[in-house]
């Protein structure tokens, strides 16, 4: 891991990328400045990862769940300051895998189809408001975030029209994630 450097001026999508692993946890670029979240509590992490071992048996051929994954936004052209998100989790379909491996750079935003935040008490706000409109301005057709209390719960956000319908769901039943269109 590297030291965060504090750069002089809004960073891009490329120059983000290249920043690597920091010793302060994990970052996001918000409008090209960079954003530092805690590291997850444990209980935060094993959600998580039991999320994904629900819905990864459960996903179309092809598609697959992902977990702490920069996400570039799309929202700026490439030279501009911009917009890159880490989800706990995402459902993308495996070609953007590859195609990162062989590009480089990060998911695309158009690659994803499912965006899931766990939300903890520090970042409510930020996860219901700020998150969930750029995931809507990027067109993530889908956004989940889940309650840690018991019962788990999910407040599943839609893309219609360049709105977002909020349905609420329980975790524990069935999770049909619609291909992107």
């Amino acid at each position: 891991m590297i030291a965060l450097p504090r750069p002089d001026r809004l960073l891009t999508i490329d120059e983000y990328l290249a920043l690597g692993e920091t010793e302060y946890g994990y970052t996001e670029l918000q409008e090209g400045r960079i954003l530092l979240s805690p590291t997850p509590s444990i209980d935060h992490s094993v959600l998580t990862s039991e999320l994904s071992c629900v819905l990864g048996p459960q996903l179309p051929p092809g598609y697959e769940v992902l977990c702490g994954i920069d996400i570039d936004l799309e929202l700026v052209p490439d030279t501009d300051p911009g917009w890159s998100r880490r989800p706990d989790l995402v459902v993308l379909h495996r070609s953007a895998r590859r195609r990162v491996r062989v590009e480089g750079g990060a998911v695309r935003a158009s690659e994803v189809v499912l965006a899931i935040e766990v939300v903890s008490h520090d970042s409510r706000r930020t996860d219901a408001v700020i998150k969930r409109q750029d995931y809507a301005d990027a067109g993530i057709p889908h956004y989940w975030m889940v309650d840690p209390e018991q019962p788990y719960t999910v407040l599943s956000c839609s893309l219609a029209e360049h709105t977002v319908e909020v349905d609420v769901a329980d975790l524990l039943g069935a999770a049909e994630i619609p291909a992107k269109g």
